[in-house]
């Protein structure tokens, strides 16, 4: 958990994929670079050299876990990586990913990012049927239900994907191919990239701005994509169903830099700040961001209302994963340390403090505080989503619901709370309006508990399981 960001959304993962480059392992390095933002706990890369697959990975962050030397070691021009948070499994190296095995047709190495709802049930089958697990990761039941198909790759392939459930937006490697795939809800963002004749896969656009490879295409929602010798193809064996894009990619999760779902995140944001100005204007003196989510809201905040905007706090991007935990006696160091406000800017002045979201409250509460001490003369919080209600199961770790402050509490109770003045969200109804692409294409299950895919019952054991594994530090 980061330094005084126990209420800060935690995010998924991030997958690359290239081929058909001799400095594949290379490139996918620098395209974990541009994704470091959706997972810092573990990375890796797996590469093909046409006979075998070869995957190095570790703890931390992409800096932390690749040299000069492993990756001199990683030879071939077809390559897949990957950074992750965990939202199923522990955080141990075990669940690191991509993760690679050799069954009876050859090499296979999965990166995936999303969450699959019905995990437990697939692992118990395939375990009554033999099948040995070496991790907790949706990954490795991907990979264990190809090898237990008949026919083809493509074949067994096809017949895995449709046997789950939930979000997915996959890269897979083998000896001869880079596969792509996404669930056909769309939850998460995946797209296509052409470089120097290679191609790319990406979790976002910033990716593949990095390392100056082409945009090509997004990868459809229950789309396939194969890259071989042969080319590029699309299998699309999927039954249509309404689209549940994540809404919160553009809220939060996306760099800004990034397009996804086919247009700009940086717009987006910049909308919802002008549509919350818009529902909840305030008479203040100044517009604050919390950074770095909130920048780019709090730009089309401050153009709606005309009210200036400062960086009156600044974050502190160098605290490595080792930090030493403030004690209790000295918690409060734990917001400080990662954003501390400017009192030359707050002093005496009416603050507008422009948040992407509100979890637990906790955080919030001390960094009110914080500006309070400050000399800040009265705080307002606008929020650039609903209050969150219910968790999710689709790959954002959030809290249960009795951990979510909103789903037990009224607004007005979460402004005393927290210690602000005046506490305001966008409406559901503002937030979809504000989106740049259909905003009946988005899943908004954890404002109102609609989800679009059927939560079965075994799953939630398997939370519970993964809970206790965690506790233990398996």
């Amino acid at each position: 958990m980061g330094i005084g960001m126990e209420d800060a959304l935690k995010h998924k993962c991030g997958v690359f994929g290239i081929y058909g480059h001799k400095d594949a392992a290379r490139l996918a390095y620098f395209g974990l670079y541009a994704l470091q933002h959706r997972g810092q706990e573990s990375a890796g890369i797996a590469v093909s050299d046409r006979k075998s697959v070869n995957c190095f990975k570790g703890m931390g962050l992409v800096s932390d876990v690749f040299n000069e030397e492993n990756l001199k070691d990683l030879k071939g021009d077809i390559a897949i990586g990957h950074v992750r948070y965990s939202t199923s499994g522990s955080t141990v190296i075990e669940n690191a990913q991509p993760f690679s095995v050799k069954y009876s047709e050859g090499f296979i190495s999965v990166a995936h990012n999303g969450n699959l709802v019905n995990t437990c049930k697939l692992r118990r089958r395939l375990e009554r049927d033999g099948s040995i697990f070496q991790t907790s990761m949706d990954s490795e039941v991907i990979v264990h239900l190809i090898a237990s198909e008949n026919g083809s790759f493509e074949e067994r392939l096809v017949a895995s994907l449709k046997k789950i459930k939930g979000a997915f937006s996959i890269t897979i490697l083998t000896e001869d191919k880079l596969v792509a795939a996404r669930d056909p809800n769309g939850f998460r963002p995946l797209c296509i990239g052409k470089f120097a004749g290679a191609y790319c896969i990406a979790s976002e656009t910033s990716a593949l701005d990095l390392i100056e490879a082409t945009y090509v295409r997004d990868v459809e929602p229950g789309e396939i994509v194969i890259v071989d010798g042969k080319g590029i193809r699309s299998l699309k064996p999927f039954p249509k169903v309404k689209p549940a894009q994540c809404i919160f990619e553009y809220i939060y999760f996306a760099r800004p830099d990034s397009s996804i779902y086919g247009a700009s995140v940086y717009n987006a944001r910049k909308e919802l700040g002008r549509q919350l100005a818009r529902e909840h204007p305030v008479k203040a003196d100044r517009v604050l961001p919390v950074p770095d989510s909130g920048t780019c809201a709090a730009l089309g905040f401050t153009e709606e209302s005309g009210i200036p905007f400062e960086m009156g706090i600044i974050r502190n991007h160098y605290i490595g994963r080792t930090f030493i935990q403030p004690s209790q006696r000295i918690r409060n160091l734990g917001v400080k340390i990662k954003l501390n406000p400017v009192k030359e800017i707050i002093d005496n002045k009416r603050i507008v403090l422009i948040e992407d979201s509100i979890v637990r409250g906790t955080t919030s509460r001390v960094r009110i505080k914080t500006l309070r001490e400050a000399g800040a003369k009265e705080v307002h919080m606008r929020v650039t989503c609903p209050p969150i209600i219910n968790p999710c199961f689709f790959g954002i770790d959030f809290p249960t619901k009795k951990e979510l402050i909103a789903s037990s509490r009224s607004i007005e109770k979460i402004r005393k709370f927290i210690g602000l003045d005046s506490l305001k969200y966008l409406s559901l109804e503002g937030m979809l309006d504000a989106m740049p692409v259909d905003k009946t294409s988005f899943c908004t299950a954890c404002f109102t508990g609609d989800y679009p895919i059927a939560i079965e019952d075994e799953q939630h054991k398997f939370i519970l399981e993964e809970k206790f594994l965690k506790r233990r530090k398996v």
